[in-house]
């Protein structure tokens, strides 16, 4: 089930009704339904995968708690470890292994014989596995005890707003909500519904506008010009962003309108003057995940200078994977691998240069031309993130430093008023995350007369219904 669709209109007022209405003691039951219905919307198959990871994940967390030594708390770790990461490997990696595999084996003239698999990547499995796998860790650490009851914990890893596509919930934050005797907030009902209409307009109104500029041109790169493959370049990362950050604003906001609490996702990521800044605004709820359950195990910083560049490597090679089975991904992860440890080590020469060129008298010119380089570096890394294939990354990449010829030329494009509209919206966006940072004035807009908001309110909603493709698109991370 789809948030941007009309099933999702009538799915989510019935789920809010039933679960006010119903008795604190029988809610936790009533979530579990409802969270396992709507993932079976896509395929109820998948059903049976989500139960058999929760069960293993419970009951290993169980036996983690219950054990006596540390060597008998590690062992059941490890049995959750390579469940879960089996269970994950199998339906999202072993074709990419296999491949990789054969074309190695061809490359030597040697046979190989295994067979590719064909079956279907299960919905958000990165997502819940990797929840999954923060459970029994923090059980582990002695961070909480484990979760005796099985239909609460089975709650927590299936939760629906946040089920398919994060954020990536710690149990120590979201377990103990469900326990609450929670009442019906107005206001927290209002402001969730707030966030899951500014999230559809980023989604259904921006996002799906620029891809249909984007995917012509992604999928068929060859038949473009320099400047339609740049321009789309540019559109993606405001697409992706408005795609996967309008999820997490519909997810959070419908969990509030339940009463309960999800953690921030993103963070304003393109106003980042720095990489490191960069990950510390996209997709908070996996750069975080990466940290406390990777890098950190890996020594983190603790260790000398060229362990700690290895460490970095790791971990953005790990987080390509985690994103799809394409070397496309790897590469992506290891650009940003790459930028973290220039910007660490080359600290010291950017400040030797601000001070010869003179920007460091000027610190707000130097943080704009921080978070325009920083915005360019992503911008590079997304054509290999977004490309289907390495062949067609590095094709996008020649043809553009090649020569950008004109976007008029292109006829497989959409209309010009088409172009211009996507570029207006993405000011719009623009516009109100550089208010957002300005804490004063954000304020005093929420506190403008209600005529004002309610028709900002009304605008929005008639965009959503109006200004959404006849077809609808689902959300780019689903297929992660």
């Amino acid at each position: 089930m789809l948030f941007n669709s009309f099933q999702f209109v009538w799915f989510f007022p019935l789920v809010v009704l039933v679960h006010f209405a119903l008795p604190h003691r029988f809610r936790w039951a009533w979530l579990l339904a409802a969270s396992y219905y709507f993932y079976m919307c896509w395929r109820a198959v998948y059903a049976l995968l989500l139960l058999g990871s929760t069960t293993l994940t419970y009951v290993t967390g169980i036996l983690i708690g219950k054990a006596e030594t540390q060597s008998a708390r590690r062992a059941w770790l490890t049995v959750s470890l390579v469940g879960n990461l089996g269970l994950l490997f199998f339906f999202k990696y072993f074709n990419f292994a296999n491949e990789s595999l054969r074309a190695l084996f061809g490359h030597l003239h040697l046979s190989y014989a295994v067979p590719a698999l064909h079956v279907l990547l299960p919905v958000g499995i990165s997502f819940h596995v990797f929840q999954s796998i923060s459970y029994d860790m923090d059980v582990y650490r002695r961070r909480m005890p484990p979760e005796k009851h099985f239909g609460m914990f089975a709650v927590y890893n299936s939760f629906f707003p946040q089920l398919v596509a994060g954020p990536i919930e710690r149990a120590i934050n979201l377990s103990p909500q469900f326990r609450k005797h929670l009442r019906f907030s107005p206001e927290g009902a209002a402001w969730g519904l707030k966030l899951m209409l500014w999230g559809m307009f980023k989604k259904v109104v921006i996002a799906d506008r620029l891809a249909q500029f984007t995917d012509p041109v992604f999928d068929h790169p060859a038949g473009h010009t320099g400047a339609s493959l740049l321009l789309a370049t540019y559109f993606f990362a405001f697409q992706i962003f408005c795609d996967f950050s309008g999820y997490t604003d519909i997810a959070i906001g419908a969990a509030k309108v339940l009463g309960f609490d999800l953690m921030k996702n993103f963070n304003r990521p393109y106003f980042a003057p720095t990489i490191a800044d960069f990950w510390r605004r996209w997709h908070i709820s996996l750069s975080t995940w990466f940290k406390d359950y990777l890098y950190f195990p890996l020594g983190g910083n603790r260790v000398g200078q060229a362990r700690w560049c290895v460490n970095i490597l790791i971990v953005f090679v790990v987080s390509g994977l985690w994103h799809g089975a394409n070397w496309t991904y790897v590469l992506w992860g290891v650009l940003h691998g790459l930028y973290l440890v220039a910007g660490e080590l080359g600290q010291g020469a950017r400040s030797r240069l601000a001070a010869v060129v003179g920007l460091d008298r000027y610190p707000v010119l130097r943080q704009a031309l921080g978070i325009l380089l920083t915005f360019h570096l992503v911008l590079f890394a997304w054509v290999f993130f977004r490309a289907r294939s390495m062949h067609d990354a590095l094709y996008i990449i020649r043809t553009i430093a090649s020569g950008l010829g004109t976007l008029g030329s292109d006829k497989l494009l959409p209309s010009a008023s088409g172009v211009t509209s996507s570029i207006l919206l993405i000011c719009l966006l623009e516009l109100v995350h550089a208010v957002q940072a300005r804490p004063a004035v954000w304020s005093a807009l929420i506190r403008a007369p209600s005529i004002w908001r309610w028709a900002a309110y009304l605008a929005l909603l008639l965009s959503v219904l109006n200004l959404r493709p006849a077809q609808v698109s689902p959300f780019i991370y689903f297929q992660f």
